[in-house]
């Protein structure tokens, strides 16, 4: 009979966590993408910027807690990135930006790092 070790389940429950967490990140980006082609007050536009805020409020939730093994500074300036993006995507959608590319290039390099 096939036993697992505890260590190698959680290595596969951490790889599995990490592509989860990449195809969340892809899924986003290419949202924002088409986001910026039809607009932020068409449909596209409002699923993609609703998206990308639960993404972001979810990892700056994650980050901040105790349970996170990240280095503090790191923790911070992550969450300090998220922050920039949840204001940039609240500046389009009230109308004052339509800089998606910002937050898809920030997006991309998150999503790359991790």
């Amino acid at each position: 009979m096939y036993q697992l070790r505890y260590e190698d389940v959680m290595n596969e429950d951490a790889a599995s966590a990490k592509e989860r967490e990449r195809l969340l990140f892809d899924r986003s980006i290419e949202m924002l993408k088409a986001a910026r082609e039809y607009g932020a007050s068409s449909r596209v536009g409002i699923d993609a910027g609703y998206f990308a805020l639960r993404l972001w409020t979810t990892l700056i939730t994650d980050l901040g807690s105790e349970e996170n093994a990240l280095p503090k500074e790191l923790k911070a300036a992550i969450i300090s990135i998220g922050l920039f993006i949840l204001k940039e995507l609240e500046r389009i959608r009230l109308g004052e930006s339509d800089d998606y590319d910002s937050i898809i290039d920030i997006t991309r390099t998150i999503r790359d790092s991790l």
